[in-house]
């Protein structure tokens, strides 16, 4: 039997290649595994997914690189692969995509044990995924993760889903999938902006969840970026434990999953705000955590704090988001707009928008009621640190 989120913990830390095993609410699991592309067909089987037509959905970008090998192996193992080739982007996670992936899977009359394999980043991911939980009422989905942010994060824990024009993840489904694989080496296909900006949802589980995961990513975070491959293995293995035990203690997030969204609320409000084609989604989150930690510091103190600087403990932890690199200029957007962004974001209550906030590294929570005040703060805050990060 495949380890624990702990026991797989313990395995990235020695740099053992075991594969960790998602337990769901309903008492089935799903492996994460890394291992080649190559080996996809050996474990689809122990899976248990039999050898049957299958439909592969991938994007542009992505099929360049991987759609021959997956077809390839998939055809060795009388998988006999359909592929789907989509535009890639964030534009792709709309209603219009959502309907050609439809058409083009209900063309080949599947069954219910057509499995839907999504190869690709958070995109492919989330779209396939939602495809495969509403079709025929539920088809197995498989995620082939190929980008950082999709290995460390959003192939893990079930969520599906589509963008609306209102704000980013509005409709979807839980729909976890049977088998996560993630293959190292395709992030070296990556590009740097992108692979760079994965590391903002690695960052995010070390501050909610792991003060030592913390301190070794600021202590490796040379050969992180230079992409050594024992620092990137463990490094995804550390942050796909952290999301993999926070999903088994909370699936529907309906509790402590929901710390993950730290930095998020601000960061979906950023894209929103700028049409979803000035930063990717990492970058945004980062710009995001750099305003959420300056709001903990307000709910903190239990007043709005000035801009800059951050207090201890929350300075230390802004030191390591820092770290992570941010392109574009900060647009010149007045924070009532951003606010307004907000508006919309799914972890509202009555009360208004919830805000996930630190109360020390590895130790995060929800936070209710916040002033106006302090989240305008929070939003100047990251402004300023956008602005001296492009001039720097």
């Amino acid at each position: 039997m495949a380890p624990s989120p702990l026991g797989y913990l313990r395995a990235a830390l020695s740099c053992s290649p075991v594969p960790l095993t998602v337990s769901v609410s309903d008492g089935r699991t799903y492996p994460f595994v890394q291992a080649p592309l190559r080996d996809l067909p050996r474990h689809l089987a122990e899976a248990g997914l039999p050898a049957a037509p299958c439909v592969l959905v991938t994007d542009a970008r992505v099929a360049v690189h991987y759609r021959a090998p997956v077809e390839a192996a998939l055809r060795k193992a009388g998988r006999r692969p359909d592929t789907l080739v989509l535009p890639a982007g964030e534009t792709t996670k709309s209603a219009e995509a959502l309907g050609t992936v439809y058409d083009f899977v209900l063309a080949r009359t599947p069954t219910r044990a057509t499995p839907v394999l999504a190869l690709g980043g958070g995109v492919i991911g989330d779209l396939a995924g939602f495809a495969a939980a509403t079709l025929l009422r539920g088809l197995p989905l498989v995620h082939l993760p190929t980008s950082l942010i999709a290995q460390v994060d959003s192939a893990l824990g079930g969520k599906t889903g589509i963008n609306h024009a209102l704000g980013k993840n509005l409709i979807g489904a839980f729909h976890p999938p049977r088998l996560v694989l993630a293959d190292p080496a395709v992030l070296r296909t990556l590009p740097d902006r992108e692979y760079r900006s994965g590391l903002a949802e690695v960052v995010k589980a070390a501050l909610v969840a792991d003060a030592d995961f913390a301190r070794w990513l600021d202590r490796t975070w040379p050969g992180l970026l230079a992409q050594e491959d024992e620092a990137v293995r463990t490094m995804v293995a550390r942050a796909a434990a952290i999301k993999a035990a926070l999903v088994e203690e909370d699936e529907r997030e309906a509790g402590r999953r929901v710390i993950l969204n730290f930095g998020h609320t601000f960061g979906h409000a950023l894209e929103r705000a700028t049409g979803y084609t000035r930063y990717t989604h990492g970058e945004a989150v980062a710009l995001g955590m750099r305003a959420a930690l300056h709001l903990s510091a307000s709910v903190a103190a239990g007043r709005t704090m000035p801009v800059a600087p951050l207090p201890a403990p929350f300075d230390a932890a802004d030191r390591l988001v820092a770290r992570l690199p941010v392109e574009p200029d900060f647009p010149r957007l007045h924070p009532s707009d951003l606010v307004a962004a907000m508006e919309t974001d799914k972890k509202r209550s009555r009360e208004g928008v919830r805000f996930v906030v630190l109360d020390a590294v590895g130790r995060a929570r929800l936070a209710e009621s916040v002033p106006d005040g302090a989240i305008a703060a929070a939003w100047s805050y990251a402004e300023r640190c956008a602005r001296e990060h492009t001039s720097s």
